[in-house]
């Protein structure tokens, strides 16, 4: 299949004699792995000015780490105030256009997307072109999950009505902001040729290249609109180990009845898709870093009959169980925001909260979510472009 960059390198001629930037990091290689910009450079195309999302264009940065410009020609849309995550005007009023060439993973809280709308929202005012060299949806074109982001919990995790699983392509979302939104900017998109919306990444036959310091693998991806939940406790996510998002844990819990939590609340939600273990892990940093976190380690088994998202509700669930003493929603300051809370930034609303503090079955939470958000796609449907 071709990508966007593809599409962009076998018509260069929409960008010559044309001043333009390019927003990206390590995801946007053609298919021998080869940089876009390294591509464009060679074609005698080179950009005016480099713009980096969340971790940087290199995606060395962890999470919630400012990154600093990084020269005169290069722009840093993370830096240490919500104000740095829109470009300022004047970083796009002397350019024509703004390609923007990003791997996404197809769960709302990653923040690239976030990051696009933004960007869209300034070049409408700047009258800037943006150019979009859309790639597939990782995790599937047609599997969605979760509720649409309510009036009051937005954020950077949160910045636009999106279910927590869109099953949609950076085209199709940069369509959506612009058609459902009106975030109106002057906008291309240079389409995927060949993409079927029912494939997975590893049938595409595109190299994965991990889109973020924490996202090392396609499985990593499948679980995340689920297992970034934990984010929002006093848990560890398993970052500060080379299994993000697999591992879970605290100082407090025990492994075994963790996992046998887990899979009693498997089986009582109809979750399928996953096997739990019981497992020990030393951060190395981040939450509980350095220090020894009893809980398990979740194996995919089968990712077409996984909900992702029930299972991070199950999980925590079974955490707060496990030990309801020590177990805690996390109330630093995240994202730059102060209140709401993480998990509710996270979940777009209290309900997932306030639901399992009231003893909600995780089932019947995703339940009310799905036959809730039909107008929202029915927005999406109209925006698809594959």
């Amino acid at each position: 299949m071709r990508t966007g960059l593809d599409a962009l390198l076998a018509d260069p001629a929409r960008l010559r004699g044309r001043r333009y930037g390019l927003c990206c990091n390590p995801t946007a290689v053609d298919h021998r792995y080869v940089h876009a910009l390294n591509r464009l450079r060679a074609a005698g195309l080179p950009p005016a000015r480099l713009f980096g999302p969340e971790h940087g264009i290199a995606a060395t940065a962890q999470d919630m780490i400012g990154v600093d410009d990084d020269g005169p020609e290069t722009v840093s849309l993370y830096g240490d105030s919500e104000a740095s995550l829109r470009p300022d005007p004047a970083t796009l009023e002397d350019l024509d256009a703004l390609v923007f060439d990003i791997q996404d993973i197809g769960s709302r809280y990653y923040t690239y997307q976030a990051t696009l709308g933004f960007i869209m929202e300034v070049a409408g005012k700047t009258d800037t072109e943006v150019i979009i060299l859309d790639r597939p949806n990782p995790i599937n074109g047609t599997s969605i999950e979760g509720n649409v982001v309510e009036p009051g919990f937005e954020s950077f995790v949160s910045a636009y009505p999106l279910a927590n699983r869109h099953a949609m392509t950076m085209g199709e979302l940069a369509m959506y902001f612009q058609r459902a939104l009106g975030i109106d900017c002057p906008l291309t998109v240079l389409r995927c040729e060949g993409w079927l919306r029912e494939q997975w990444f590893d049938e595409t036959g595109l190299p994965w290249v991990f889109p973020s310091p924490n996202m090392p693998t396609l499985d990593t991806a499948i679980l995340y609109p689920g297992m970034c939940l934990i984010e929002g406790t006093n848990l560890s996510e398993g970052r500060g180990t080379t299994r993000p998002f697999h591992l879970v844990g605290a100082p407090w819990l025990d492994p075994g009845r963790f996992a046998e939590l887990c899979r009693k609340g498997a089986l009582d939600n109809g979750l399928e898709g996953v096997a739990f273990r019981p497992a020990s892990f030393w951060p190395q940093f981040q939450k509980h870093a350095g220090q020894v976190c009893g809980g398990l380690e979740i194996h995919l088994t089968n990712r077409d009959a996984l909900d992702a998202l029930l299972l991070g509700l199950v999980v925590l669930e079974a955490a707060r169980r496990a030990n309801p003493e020590r177990f805690g929603w996390r109330t630093e300051t995240y994202e730059f925001v102060d209140d709401p809370i993480a998990i509710d930034l996270l979940c777009g609303s209290a309900e997932a909260r306030l639901g399992l503090e009231a003893g909600v079955r995780p089932r019947e939470l995703v339940d009310a979510w799905a036959a809730a958000r039909g107008q929202w796609e029915d927005q999406r449907a109209a925006c698809l472009l594959y």
